[in-house]
């Protein structure tokens, strides 16, 4: 924490959120297991971006989204005891309830008014299967929701990429594409060490921005040739 006269200066919250389809078709070609593997990966990474940054405290939760939209962790988890539980796929691609599940929690009298914009990575690989604009005004409609910083990645050639820019809102950063588990493992880690990184630094230290979400400059995403040679497109 940081000292100041008449007392110490709390860290501000930086709340991170995993939106994840659990579709069917996720159970495709290995690309939930990849997920999996690769969220699992990037948390030390995420672990040791917030040790560089202790005036914010980053907390974690995730959403599924199938038949419907459950919270696979509910709670602001600290990424220091945060730890990922594998998730499954079956069902259809709810994504406007999750959309709608995410907005509850982005309301003002959820989220601290110091806290710092939320970062938001959604993650899909295939059509919505419900009214997902709804779901989205619900989430615009909350000031966190405008303020988020909102990173899309589709996953194999089927992703509905309108669908992801429709939610990133801002037509100077696309949607990222995810065709082997390779990329999808830089994509993750991408998404959830350099951007929030650059959610939690002031902007005059984020170097090589990508254009800016709210006041949050995004870094430029990682260059797909500086994947090994094996990585194929295979989704």
């Amino acid at each position: 924490m940081n000292r100041r006269p008449g007392g110490e200066l709390a860290a501000r919250q930086l709340h991170f959120i995993w939106m994840v389809d659990c579709s069917g078709s996720m159970g495709a070609d290995g690309k939930i297991e990849a997920l999996n593997n690769a969220v699992d990966e990037a948390i030390p990474h995420m672990r040791e971006v917030a040790a560089e940054n202790p005036n914010a405290q980053l907390m974690v939760r995730v959403v599924r989204f199938s038949n419907g939209a459950q919270w696979h962790v509910s709670q602001p988890t600290p990424i220091d005891q945060f730890q990922w539980t594998p998730l499954s796929a079956d069902g259809v691609t709810d994504l406007g309830k999750a959309l709608a599940e995410v907005a509850e929690q982005l309301s003002v009298d959820k989220m601290p008014p110091r806290a710092l914009p939320p970062v938001l990575v959604l993650l899909s690989d295939g059509q919505p299967t419900d009214d997902y604009k709804a779901g989205l005004k619900k989430m615009m409609d909350q000031p966190w929701g405008k303020k988020a910083v909102r990173i899309a990645i589709a996953i194999g050639q089927d992703a509905d990429f309108e669908c992801l820019q429709a939610f990133i809102a801002n037509p100077e950063l696309k949607p990222l594409a995810a065709n082997n588990a390779d990329r999808l493992t830089q994509l993750i880690k991408w998404s959830s060490t350099a951007v929030v990184q650059s959610a939690s630094a002031p902007a005059s230290q984020v170097a090589g921005s990508n254009g800016p979400v709210g006041n949050v400059p995004i870094p430029e995403p990682p260059d797909p040739a500086n994947l090994p040679a094996s990585a194929q497109d295979v989704w």
